[in-house]
């Protein structure tokens, strides 16, 4: 029987005086993986954002292996993969330098090949020194895409990591999100495309009505 990892109980957000969403509770366990759907202006990303501890909540309680993530917000990151909307990468490095300074600061330890690699699998082969600023905005999407193949994080929240994405990406990372679910991985996440067909262990929650 899988422990439950993140414990999300009776969670409201309010924006501009208007409820989002209220008395929302949800649970995950290694292998799951769940995507929230629902209309623009649900509250999808602002869900996100409180569930990674980088949004504020109206009331209720978010726990990560039975400890609030409010309380110990450090354990709860050093866990955690976190790619929304902002590419968050550095525009004055190159796409190799960003995935070597990423690495870095997790204290993940790696080779230069790995990083190579990773940058192949987002197809960034032949523009890996270039200056991030010089690429195009799917270009940059597929630099923070690439922690994606580095990351020793179990769980990840990822809001539309799709954006920009052709038909072909989406395919290879729809393939990587399952291969980290059966690794014991989890991965919530929002997404416009279609994705999961006939996948027997997606879970959804959907926002509004």
């Amino acid at each position: 029987m899988n422990v439950l990892m993140l414990q999300v109980t009776g969670l409201s957000a309010i924006r501009d005086e208007r409820i989002l969403f209220e008395d929302l509770s949800f649970s995950m366990k290694a292998g799951d993986l769940v995507q929230i759907e629902g209309r623009n202006g649900t509250g999808k990303t602002t869900l996100l954002r409180i569930v990674a501890g980088l949004g504020d909540k109206e009331a209720g309680e978010i726990e990560w292996k039975q400890q609030s993530i409010f309380s110990d917000r450090d354990s709860f990151h050093q866990d955690l993969l976190f790619l929304g909307h902002q590419t968050g990468v550095k525009r004055d490095l190159s796409a190799f330098e960003n995935l070597s300074f990423y690495l870095n600061i997790s204290g993940q330890s790696y080779t230069h090949d790995e990083v190579w690699q990773a940058l192949t699998k987002v197809g960034l082969a032949g523009r890996e020194d270039v200056p991030v600023a010089q690429l195009s905005a799917g270009q940059q999407r597929r630099v923070a895409l690439a922690r994606l193949w580095l990351s020793q994080h179990p769980l990840w929240i990822l809001d539309e990591p799709l954006t920009a994405i052709d038909k072909q990406g989406v395919k290879v990372l729809e393939q990587l999100f399952l291969q980290h679910t059966k690794q014991g991985g989890m991965v919530l996440l929002t997404t416009h495309q279609d994705m999961f067909e006939n996948c027997h262990t997606l879970r959804k929650i959907r926002l509004g009505h």
